[in-house]
């Protein structure tokens, strides 16, 4: 597939925008519903279950996405996402029924699946390659800085439920008006399947020799999910008002942004496995430590902004790290198997986090983040990448 280059900067503008409002959709949807079934009194551990529908549809999806973009298209894929979040945003207030809501999370994960991968890989495949790394890297923060705004839409509830969701069904349908008159609808070009190894084979040897680079991705979407569907309810257990937490949610992603360039630079000059062992360690260290701080506000801002600040950039620092060790033809089917393991964390996080506040105690949420990654942390010392390399390098020659 080829573009014109001078219509690069309006798509680049645009995809930026389609992923700033995904982030704001996940980053209001899951804390606001979290405090919407706690207020009901409905169980943690049903909140949790419920939560985890986002990432039940948006996994469903990531199985099909490639058959369907070769279908329709990458205009079509991500206006079709679109359709699907605004569509289900305005009905969960409009609608109390538990068995609706959860098909409509999975609604929303669905299309913010479609509009994800069609726009990140359109970016890739739009951008030169001396501008890649950069345009990425913009990608990945507006996701994050959409995310980080959403849960300030929580003080908006006070003006009615319907309000926030409103003006970000008004927000998607101005950015699906951008995409619908200003970019071109584009078909990928299909691979060779015949010429490719067997998917199981890659897969296998993925694994072997990049077990630990595919962990991060994991923890990522488990502490993603887990934060923002669990500590709405930890926030209201614990003494918080709902106003303060949709003020400390976004720290949790501003540290992220603060701190993935810089532990992106430390990781190239000390490499990739011993920064994230630091970034892992202290940040399971600090989780462990939320508890003790109880309802202190600017003790759990502060927290909070470290926190993420070292653990915000484990996706991104993963997958750097498996190109590191991984011979390149194995990168595309390493990207899919980090794609799964973030929906999977996501579905685990807020059900582990929701049982074990239901039968447990509330500090359990964060016990469990801080032993997560220090074990993450120990298993470091047993990871060996040097074999890998070696095999990727004979390959690669």
């Amino acid at each position: 597939m080829e573009f014109q280059r001078k219509s690069l900067v309006s798509p680049v503008f645009i995809l930026i925008m389609v992923v700033i409002a995904a982030g704001l959709s996940q980053g209001l949807l899951l804390p606001v519903l979290s405090i919407f079934m706690e207020e009901r009194g409905i169980s943690s551990s049903v909140n949790g279950l419920h939560a985890a529908a986002l990432y039940i549809g948006s996994f469903g999806m990531s199985l099909i996405a490639v058959k369907v973009l070769e279908r329709i298209g990458f205009k079509k894929l991500i206006l079709g996402g679109m359709v699907l979040v605004m569509i289900a945003l305005p009905l969960f207030p409009l609608i109390s029924s538990l068995e609706v809501w959860f098909i409509l999370r999975l609604l929303v994960g669905i299309g913010n699946n479609a509009l994800h991968f069609a726009s990140q890989l359109w970016m890739l495949l739009i951008t030169p390659p001396n501008q890649r790394g950069r345009n990425i890297s913009i990608y990945g923060m507006s996701y994050g800085i959409g995310f980080s705004i959403g849960p300030l839409a929580i003080r908006l509830l006070p003006y009615g439920q319907l309000v926030p969701f409103l003006l970000l069904v008004l927000l998607f349908a101005l950015v699906a008006l951008l995409v619908y008159w200003k970019i071109p609808n584009t078909v990928p070009d299909k691979m060779d399947e015949s010429k490719e190894p067997a998917v199981e084979r890659k897969t296998i040897r993925i694994y072997r020799l990049a077990w630990f680079a595919l962990i991060p991705s994991l923890l990522y979407g488990y502490m993603e999910a887990a934060m923002n569907s669990n500590f709405p309810i930890y926030g209201l257990r614990t003494g918080l008002t709902a106003g303060d937490i949709s003020t400390l949610l976004p720290f949790f992603g501003i540290g992220g942004l603060i701190l993935q360039l810089p532990l992106g630079y430390l990781s190239d000059r000390f490499g990739r496995k011993i920064i994230l062992m630091l970034a892992g360690s202290l940040g399971g260290l600090l989780f462990l430590i939320v508890p003790l701080i109880g309802s202190h506000f600017f003790g759990l801002m502060l927290i909070f902004m470290v926190t993420g600040g070292l653990v915000g950039s484990f996706f991104s620092l993963g997958l750097a790290y498996a190109a590191d060790i991984l011979p390149r033809h194995l990168l595309p089917t390493a990207n899919v198997i980090a794609s799964i393991h973030f929906n999977l964390g996501s579905i685990v996080g807020p059900n582990l986090g929701g049982i074990a506040m239901h039968y447990g105690s509330a500090g359990l949420l964060f016990v469990f983040l801080g032993l997560l990654y220090l074990a993450f942390t120990v298993s470091g010392f047993v990871f060996r990448p040097d074999a890998g390399k070696k095999s990727a390098n004979m390959k690669m020659v």
